[in-house]
């Protein structure tokens, strides 16, 4: 008998409940969690899910202490100290929303709706409650449209321009991989579930080879990491491409029948050497060739690219010929060949019933979450400036640049702050009035996975948790008090849910709401791993049905998918786009040492960092400094040193060390402003340039100096 089997337990009952991770992390894992008369005791990895395999992160594993924590927000807060201050007073739901509306009213009236913006991303990754939940309120109220492409909008961008909205390869099929290429990608540690597959191949006799700038968890794990200086992927990309089309490594017969555009990219690429990348990158130029051999012969080879690889000026470039690597050497062809980037695109969302685009305003304006230090502060020059902020799923102090200038405009009496929160996080700090948040145990959500092919159900497990509302419910009042009567603000969370998805789809054939409902999950109905190859005879979905290397989406200019802002398309970014993949090299600037700030370990951005297990895994807040850069700066193991450039500056312990490469700094993120030293963390230095695609974040175009402090 499986736990589908057994009646399903109504919520708080006794019992194992089925839930599904709320991160936004492509592991998407599937949890059991122990009730015990109305309280959650315990959470563990589902042992028959194929992906979770009956394991969680560090992050999750104790999701209890999180539900229970005695700095839970548990009722609305109003602020009664200055902003910043921390201090708050409990007031009741009706008067938090009856306020919220009347502020909102009053911005309207003198200034005009677009003052008013939402702030969100990804704190939660459900369907319901999660990237687009608030879309519709603030599509409907007029609100400046916020564009959040913190994370693979560029990416995503080049990778749609060259090869369609496809899948692509199934991450369980890398078991069948005989040469696994991990690009910016620390797996380990930010996709752990997907290290099994790639360790089976290893032990199969696959080859599994890292290119990062740092030596991190995953690298030494790999057969051969390959350093490279920070936003340099692109000429080594290209450099693999031209060594592969001069020695004649492709696949002839994949690349006539499969793709486009092949004679136009040998002529790009012509004067692309390894002797010409080896300067931009640091790799030896024969470990160029190495690296193109071996990937040309080891087929099915595979690369699975990480968040990391588009946040530098040239990003989308970037991918876009990391992009061609498959389709000319054929990895395709066989299941566990080809490009891991996002498999999302196979679950059929119905993004316009989630974003609600047509009750929008024509004309609404867009701004980009990156650039809200500069939004608030007067900098961008917005006519009407930002006087209302919402801001929910995000934490901007700890996630935006400018951090310095962020929290300026926070403090900004004459704007009005509402966070909807679990914590009083460093933004909620900042708020005028505080909404209390459910958690994942304590709300219904579908959710579909960013890094695998299986959708799952979370129902509550346990009662909210206080005076605690789920988001839905939370715009479902905020929409009432603002006399909004659209069907979409009337529906129920199950009746979102019917139509949050395409579930005659055939990617769901057979699968239902109801039919999660008793199993918690179910793969889409595709191929099996074994037998998964989607592209092994072409149809891609691009204009041309092929991969496209001379891309014809290019033609329409650079464009951020509307999914990632509330599903508008006005306004795009727009400008000419290069059909072909070229190289952008990094930002100059006159600081020496490149800084990058990946995800923390035990941290999911800043979610986790206030709990004491996990603080306790991650360590103090710390900097890694090659050795050779350490003494010249008379820098020594375990002081405190001052990481700065123009933007800004904050103190960290540093850690002298070669994992990290000379001229290179790493600091991760994710640590809170609140319980740093000086009251900044990385994102204090920066920049707010976007990448070349997409609007991408340019985090690791960051150049800095560091001294003792």
């Amino acid at each position: 008998m499986t736990l589908a089997d057994l009646p399903l337990p109504a919520v708080g009952e006794t019992g194992t409940h089925r839930a599904i991770c709320p991160h936004d992390c492509p592991d998407g894992c599937s949890m059991l969690v122990s009730v015990e008369d109305g309280r959650a005791t315990g959470v563990r990895g589902d042992p028959d899910h194929p992906f979770t395999r009956g394991g969680l992160c560090v992050k999750v594993n104790n999701y209890v202490d999180r539900v229970y924590s005695p700095d839970r927000v548990t009722t609305p807060l109003r602020r009664s100290g200055p902003k910043g201050s921390g201090r708050f007073e409990p007031i009741g739901w009706d008067e938090a929303v009856a306020e919220i509306a009347e502020r909102f009213r009053g911005v309207i009236a003198e200034h005009g709706a677009e003052a008013i913006m939402p702030v969100s991303y990804l704190g939660t990754q459900g369907t319901l409650n999660g990237l687009n939940v608030g879309d519709p309120f603030f599509n409907r109220l007029g609100a400046t449209v916020a564009e959040r492409t913190f994370c693979d909008s560029g990416a995503s961008t080049a990778y749609v321009m060259s090869l369609g909205p496809t899948a692509g390869v199934d991450p369980e099929s890398l078991v069948h991989s005989r040469y696994i290429v991990i690009w910016a990608c620390n797996m380990v540690s930010t996709n752990l579930h997907l290290w099994p597959f790639v360790a089976e191949a290893q032990k199969r006799g696959a080859k599994v080879v890292v290119i990062d700038p740092v030596r991190h968890r995953t690298a030494k794990r790999a057969d051969w990491h390959i350093p490279i200086r920070p936003g340099t992927d692109g000429a080594l990309a290209l450099a693999l491409i031209h060594v592969i089309l001069a020695e004649g490594l492709t696949d002839a017969e994949y690349v006539a029948e499969h793709t486009v555009g092949v004679e136009e990219l040998a002529e790009r690429v012509r004067d692309c050497t390894p002797e010409w990348a080896s300067e931009e990158t640091g790799i030896p130029a024969e470990d160029i060739r190495t690296l193109a051999r071996e990937y040309a012969a080891g087929q099915p080879s595979m690369i699975r690219i990480g968040v990391a690889i588009e946040r530098h000026s040239g990003g989308g470039q970037t991918v876009r010929a990391i992009s061609c690597l498959p389709g000319l050497v054929g990895a395709w062809r066989r299941p566990g060949g080809g490009l891991l980037a996002l498999p999302l695109w196979a679950f059929p969302v119905n993004w316009d019933a989630l974003s609600q685009p047509q009750l929008r305003p024509e004309g609404t304006r867009v701004v980009n979450q990156y650039l809200l230090g500069r939004a608030l502060t007067g900098e961008m020059g917005l006519d009407p400036g930002i006087h209302a902020l919402m801001v929910y799923n995000a934490n901007p102090v700890i996630v935006c640049p400018d951090q310095e200038k962020l929290v300026a405009g926070l403090s900004r009496e004459d704007l009005f702050t509402v966070v909807s929160e679990q914590f009083l996080t460093d933004t909620a700090l900042y708020a005028d009035i505080v909404l209390p948040a459910t958690t994942q145990l304590e709300q219904l959500d579908v959710m579909f996975s960013w890094g695998h092919f299986y959708i799952g159900l979370n129902r509550p497990s346990i009662a909210p948790v206080g005076e605690a509302i789920p988001n839905t419910e939370l715009f479902r009042r905020l929409a009432a008090a603002m006399g909004f009567d659209d069907e979409c603000f009337r529906m129920t969370d199950e009746e979102l849910i019917e139509q949050a998805y395409d579930w005659g789809a055939p990617a769901l054939q057979g699968i239902t709401p109801k039919s999660l409902e008793k199993t918690g999950w179910a793969r889409l109905n595709l191929p099996d791993a074994d037998h998964y190859a989607p592209h092994d005879v072409g149809g891609f979905p691009t204009p041309s049905g092929k991969q496209e290397f001379l891309s014809a989406a290019a033609a329409g200019g650079n464009f951020v998918l509307p999914l990632f802002r509330q599903g508008s398309n006005e306004a795009q970014p727009g400008g000419e786009v290069d059909p072909l993949p070229h190289y952008i090299p990094p930002a100059h600037s006159d600081y020496p040492l490149h800084l990058v700030s990946p995800k923390a370990h035990a941290f999911l951005n800043s979610s986790y960092g206030n709990l004491g297990a996990q603080q306790r895994v991650q360590g103090e807040p710390s900097a890694i400094v090659h050795p050779a850069d350490a003494e010249t700066r008379g820098i020594v193991e375990g002081s405190l040193i001052r990481v700065f450039n123009e933007r800004g500056e904050f103190l960290v312990k540093v850690t002298v060390s070669d994992e990290v490469a000379r001229g290179v700094v790493m600091a991760s993120m994710g640590q809170w402003r609140s319980r740093a030293k000086g009251l900044a963390t990385v994102n204090a230095v920066n920049p707010t340039e976007f990448a070349d695609l997409g609007n991408a974040p340019t985090f690791s175009d960051t150049r800095v100096e560091v001294e003792p402090a």
